[in-house]
């Protein structure tokens, strides 16, 4: 299977505003009322809004916007989870 075309409509610069926006609403005090099992799909929905501004209106934008809110949080996930093991690894 060949990913290139999927790493195409990537756009860094909105998994990064997903992960800084999925960080703000884990830490945030005012925000504590929203569930951490609805954390994903604010993220898709902000992706997919967000890759509707950058790459422009349509079907293809709003799907590759929404993996890409998705992306932000595993990516999270791995990044927690590295940084767990290093901590109990004792580096």
């Amino acid at each position: 299977m060949d990913f290139s075309q999927v790493t195409n409509h990537f756009v860094l610069i909105v998994i990064l505003a997903c992960l800084v926006i999925g960080y703000i609403i884990k830490h945030a005090s005012f925000l504590k009322w929203i569930n951490n099992n609805d954390i994903p799909v604010i993220l898709a929905v902000v992706g997919l809004i967000l890759n509707l501004i950058v790459s422009g209106l349509s079907v293809e934008s709003a799907v590759y916007g929404a993996v890409m809110g998705l992306a932000s949080t595993g990516l999270h996930q791995a990044f927690t989870k590295f940084i767990e093991k290093t901590n109990e690894g004792g580096q």
